[in-house]
């Protein structure tokens, strides 16, 4: 099939599933899959789709993609990035993690810690959770998102505000150059700054793909935050705002 047939489907296999990879477009149409990797470089270069390692996803917009997808993005960057903030998080901790993919990745980290108390606003979260003994599992309430296990709205933000953690740990759904942590669901970025104020410590995981992401709500700076993991160092200005915020910039190796 000639190129420019195949580029508006292989726009098509995206819009349905989430994301595309090298391998299975190549399978689909009988190319190489150097000749695939020059189709996605194009439709990124267009702004049709967002090239990531193995294949593109949608471009960022006003919706977030679902949350399967979220969680096959990049899975060994945000396991890297989970073994580092949860090496990071003392036994004996109270800690909040909140909604996210890399969040539920740090609470798989968490299995063998002891004595922790962890207070989180994700289904997820909990039932990971649920398999360490020693560790105190409250769930705050709240509006259920079906789609991940989330929970938002006033209730939840009313049961955060009855807590003092240690650490929260939150996520975002992009960081654009500026420091600004950005999301697209209202409610959740509701929960995340009333985080802000409850933790002693709050930090971020993010793996590099944010940072090409937009998202239309913003939570906070990282000025306001004491820690970023992330797999990959950050643009030089970018890397320099944290140097004078003194957010520190912990980089996990995957």
């Amino acid at each position: 099939m000639a190129q420019g047939f195949r580029l508006p489907d292989i726009v098509d296999i995206a819009r349905a599933e989430g994301r595309v990879t090298v391998d299975d477009l190549a399978a689909r149409f009988g190319v190489t899959a150097q000749t695939i990797r020059r189709d996605l470089a194009e439709l990124d270069v267009a702004g049709k789709l967002e090239r990531v390692h193995g294949g593109a996803i949608l471009r960022s917009g006003t919706v977030n993609i679902g949350y399967q997808e979220r969680a096959a993005l990049n899975a060994e960057a945000k396991r890297a990035i989970a073994r580092h903030c949860a090496a990071q998080i003392p036994q004996g901790a109270s800690v909040f993690l909140a909604i996210g993919t890399t969040t539920e990745a740090v609470a798989r980290e968490l299995v063998r810690h002891e004595g922790l108390m962890v207070i989180t606003n994700n289904m997820n979260v909990a039932n990971i959770l649920a398999d360490n003994p020693d560790c105190q599992v409250i769930v705050t309430g709240g509006a259920l998102r079906r789609s991940d296990g989330g929970l938002t709205g006033a209730l939840t933000q009313a049961a955060i505000a009855r807590f003092k953690v240690d650490i929260a740990v939150i996520g975002c759904s992009a960081l654009d150059a500026e420091g600004d942590l950005l999301d697209y669901d209202i409610q959740e970025v509701g929960v995340s700054q009333a985080l802000l104020s409850q933790a002693r410590q709050t930090w971020l995981v993010s793996d590099h793909s944010k940072l090409s992401r937009s998202a239309p709500a913003r939570i906070a700076s990282l000025s306001e935050l004491d820690a970023l993991f992330i797999d990959r160092a950050l643009p030089a200005a970018l890397k320099t705002r944290c140097a004078d915020w003194d957010t520190r910039i912990e980089i996990a190796q995957p």
